[in-house]
C-alpha cells in the first residue's frame, strides 16, 4: 500500500499524486492528519449548515472551519503536533454544533447522518489519528472517479476561499455568506447521491463566492492601507540589521513595521510580499527597505544568504535548511516542526533574533515597479482604449499566477519575452518572478509590464477586464485580452473557478493540468470554456495573435 497519496497541488509527483513523501516535503504522517482534518471539518460543515438553516450560528465555528481549511493548503502546516491540536479541536467544535442544532430543532437530526458528522469522539493519541486518516483520504474507492474528482475540485476549492477570507478576518472584514456557502459546499461532499453536475455547479458557485471574498480583502487592503501606487521597489540592500518577511499577510508586516520603528533594523519583503511596497499606509515606513529575492520554491538560496531574521506569515514554506533554521519564524497558520513561531502580535523575538545576526552591506540595486492596482491601471483606462482603437496597442495578456519548481514554468518568460512590442503584459502572484525583472519597455507612456499585486489580486484583474470592456462596449470574451495563467497549489484552483463562473473563455493554463481532474471532468471544462492547456509560448502567441 501506499505511504500517503496527495494530488492536491501542481506538483504532484509523476503528474498523477504522491504516495510515498509529498514533493512540497509533506510526510505521511502529516498527510494522513490532514486528511482527518478535511474529513473532520466536513463533518462540522454538517452541523453548521443544519444549524444556520434553523436561524443558528457560531462565529466560532465559522472561524475554525476556514483556518482548519487554510492548515491544510499546500506548503502551510507541516507540524503534526499543531494538526493534533486542530483535530480535536474540530471534534469539540463538531460535538457544539451538533448541540446547537439539536437546541434550536427541538430535537435530533431526523434522518440517517453521514459518518462524518458522528465523528465528534476521537480516540487517544496521535497514532491512532494518523491510522483514522489513512481511511479518509482524498480516493474514495466507494465513488465512481469522475464523482471523487469533481468532490475534490468543489473541496480545494473551498481550501482556497478559506484562505482569502481568513486574510480577510485578519484585517477585521467578516461576510457571513461566505462561510454559509463554505459549510453548505463541504456538507454537500457528504452526500451519496450528488450528481457530477452538481458538484461542479457547486464549485462554479464556490468562484462566484470568492468573487466576493476578494473583493471584501481587496476592500480591507485599500480600507486600510490606501490605494496602491505605482512603486519601484529596490532589489539591493541596505547597510543594517534586517529582517524578510515572506508570505502574504500585510497587518502582520504593518505590526512589524511598528514594532521594529527607531530600532535600526530594516525590513525586506520576499515573495507574495512585494505588492505592500505600493500601499501608502506601508511604504511610509522608511526602513520597508526593499525585496529580497524571488519566488517561494528559490528559498533555500535565497533564505541561505540572506544573514539576518526570517519570518514567514501565511503559506509557501519548505524544509528550513540548517544553516538559518534557528534565526527562522513562522506566524499564523504556517508552521514547520522545530521552527519558533509567533503567536498573537509580539515580535520582540523576531527583533531580538536580528539584532544578533550580521548587518546587510550598503548595496544598491536594481529597480522593478509594483503597485499597479486597480485603481491605478484603471487611470490608464482612456489612454489604453484609445491606444487600442488606433492600433498601438494590439493585445493585453495577463501572465501570472504561482511560481514553481517542477520543470516548465519557462514557458510563462518566454511567452512575456515573445510577446510584440505592441502588446501589454498584466502579470500578479509570484509568477510574476519569472520575468518582472526585464525591461519590457513603454507604450507611449504606459509601462509594457503592469505588476497587478498579489494572487488574491486577482481581483484586480477582474476589475480591470470589466471595466475595459464597458469602456469599449463589449463583453469581456470580446476584449483584445488574454488570460495566460500558472497554477501551484489552492489558492489559484478558486481563482480559476471565479474566471470560469465570469464565463471567461480560452484560457491557457499550466504547466500542467490539475492531477485530480478526471478526463471526464476536464472534458466538461474544456467543452465549456474552451480551457487549454499551455503548449509552446510562440506557438501559442501566434494562435491568440492570429
Amino acid at each position: 500500500m501506499d505511504a500517503m497519496f496527495c494530488f492536491q497541488c501542481e506538483q504532484a509527483a509523476h503528474g498523477s499524486g504522491c504516495t510515498k513523501i509529498g514533493v512540497c516535503g509533506k510526510q505521511p504522517e502529516v498527510a494522513a492528519l490532514q486528511d482527518l482534518l478535511v474529513y473532520g471539518l466536513k463533518g462540522l460543515a454538517f452541523w453548521a449548515h443544519q444549524a444556520r438553516l434553523k436561524g443558528a450560528r457560531t462565529q466560532a465555528v465559522n472561524l475554525f472551519t476556514v483556518e482548519g481549511l487554510f492548515a491544510t493548503v499546500t506548503n502551510v502546516d507541516f507540524d503534526p503536533c499543531e494538526l493534533e491540536t486542530l483535530i480535536r479541536r474540530c471534534a469539540v467544535l463538531l460535538r457544539q454544533a451538533q448541540e446547537l442544532f439539536e437546541k434550536t430543532n427541538s430535537g435530533p437530526y431526523p434522518g440517517p447522518l453521514p459518518a462524518a458528522a458522528k465523528n465528534g469522539r476521537l480516540p487517544p493519541g496521535r497514532e491512532a489519528l494518523v491510522a483514522a486518516g489513512g481511511r479518509h483520504g482524498v480516493k474514495d474507492s466507494r465513488l465512481a472517479p469522475d464523482i471523487n474528482s469533481a468532490r475534490e475540485l468543489l473541496v480545494y476549492g473551498c481550501k482556497g476561499l478559506a484562505a482569502y477570507a481568513d486574510h480577510a478576518h485578519i484585517l477585521g472584514y467578516d461576510d457571513d455568506c461566505i462561510y454559509a456557502f463554505i459549510h453548505k459546499a463541504l456538507a454537500a461532499t457528504l452526500e451519496a447521491d450528488l450528481a457530477l453536475e452538481a458538484l461542479v455547479e457547486l464549485a462554479l458557485e464556490c468562484g462566484r463566492v470568492n468573487i466576493d471574498c476578494m473583493g471584501m480583502l481587496n476592500r480591507g487592503h485599500m480600507e486600510t492601507y490606501g490605494s496602491p501606487e505605482p512603486t519601484l521597489v529596490d532589489l539591493g540592500s541596505r547597510a543594517g540589521k534586517a529582517i524578510l518577511v515572506s508570505g502574504h499577510d500585510l497587518k502582520m508586516l504593518e505590526e512589524l513595521l511598528k514594532q521594529t520603528a527607531g530600532k535600526g533594523i530594516n525590513i525586506y519583503t520576499h515573495g507574495e510580499m512585494l505588492p505592500a511596497h505600493g500601499y501608502p499606509g506601508l511604504k511610509k515606513y522608511p526602513h520597508l527597505a526593499g525585496n529580497y529575492g524571488g519566488a517561494w520554491q528559490d528559498q533555500a538560496k535565497e533564505f541561505a544568504q540572506f544573514p539576518g531574521a526570517i519570518i514567514f506569515n501565511t503559506n509557501c514554506i519548505q524544509r528550513p535548511a540548517e544553516i538559518y533554521h534557528q534565526r527562522l519564524f513562522t506566524w499564523g497558520l504556517v508552521r514547520w516542526p522545530g521552527v519558533s513561531h509567533v503567536s498573537g502580535w509580539d515580535f520582540s523575538a523576531v527583533i531580538a533574533k536580528a539584532l544578533e545576526c550580521p548587518a546587510l552591506p550598503e548595496a544598491p540595486g536594481q529597480k522593478i515597479l509594483t503597485g499597479c492596482g486597480h485603481n491605478a491601471v484603471l487611470g490608464l483606462a482612456e489612454p489604453i482604449v484609445a491606444a487600442v482603437r488606433k492600433g498601438e496597442i494590439r493585445h493585453l495578456f495577463l501572465v501570472g499566477g504561482c511560481d514553481g519548481a517542477k520543470p516548465g514554468r519557462n514557458y510563462f518568460t518566454e511567452f512575456a519575452e515573445q510577446a510584440p512590442k505592441d502588446t501589454l503584459i498584466l502579470t500578479l502572484a509570484c509568477g510574476k518572478y519569472r520575468f518582472n525583472k526585464r525591461d519590457f519597455g513603454q507604450i507611449g507612456d504606459i509601462p509594457r509590464l503592469l505588476d497587478l499585486g498579489q494572487c488574491n489580486d486577482a481581483y484586480s484583474a477582474i476589475r480591470i477586464a470589466r471595466e475595459l470592456a464597458a469602456a469599449m462596449n463589449c463583453e469581456i470574451n470580446q476584449l483584445p485580452l488574454s488570460l495566460v495563467l500558472s497554477w501551484y497549489e489552492q489558492k489559484a484552483v478558486v481563482i480559476l473557478l471565479s474566471l470560469l463562473h465570469l464565463g471567461i473563455r480560452n484560457i491557457r493554463l499550466g504547466p500542467s493540468l490539475p492531477a485530480f481532474l478526471t478526463p471526464a471532468v476536464l472534458n466538461l471544462l474544456v467543452d465549456s470554456y474552451a480551457l487549454t492547456p499551455t503548449g509552446n509560448a510562440q506557438e501559442d502567441l501566434q494562435q491568440i495573435l492570429g
